[in-house]
């Protein structure tokens, strides 16, 4: 074998490595996803791509992604509101869980912009729109940010831990966005 055709195959069996060890991570730590729609404006726009890490502990107001409950072919992005054993409540713009209130920043842009006395969130309890008290076991309650625009727990209910494909940490694209959320 010749020095030229070594450095051929070596470069080969460099290039496969590194496709291997890219799939491998994309199939066990990471998974790249479009942002389609405008639920979870002003945080996430239409058109972003971001980055979801998987295997991640969920916490409260993490940004996560799971296949659509109602649209097998889709996958949603929105907030987790409620954790296991939450209660839920939202009264004149404010939100409650376990009777306590909870600020929430990342609403304040869109806030700004209602008219004076306008609600971003309208009221609610976790009762009136899941039946339940608490969120159950194993399940979270999301919401997109964009609240007057958001087809989230509200309507189709708790999403189940196991079905959660990651947790969104990191915008890609735009260039300008770049970054972590």
């Amino acid at each position: 074998m010749t020095l030229k055709s070594k450095e051929i195959l070596h470069t080969a069996l460099y290039l496969i490595g590194f496709a291997i060890v890219l799939l491998l991570l994309r199939q066990f730590v990471f998974t790249p996803v479009i942002v389609k729609g405008h639920s979870m404006d002003p945080t996430l726009a239409d058109g972003e791509r971001v980055i979801a890490l998987k295997n991640t502990d969920i916490q409260r107001f993490d940004i996560v992604t799971f296949p659509a409950p109602d649209a097998p072919d889709k996958n949603y992005i929105k907030r987790v509101i409620g954790l296991p054993g939450d209660t839920i409540e939202y009264k004149d713009d404010v939100l409650y869980i376990n009777g306590k209130e909870v600020k929430e920043p990342y609403l304040d842009e869109f806030k700004k912009e209602l008219d004076p006395g306008a609600d971003l969130t309208e009221d609610f309890t976790l009762k009136e729109v899941t039946g339940a008290e608490k969120v159950p076991d194993g399940e979270y309650f999301v919401m997109g940010d964009n609240r007057q625009n958001s087809k989230d727990g509200r309507i189709i209910g708790f999403i189940k831990d196991k079905d959660i494909l990651g947790d969104v940490k990191f915008v890609l694209w735009p260039l300008n966005r770049f970054g972590t959320i």
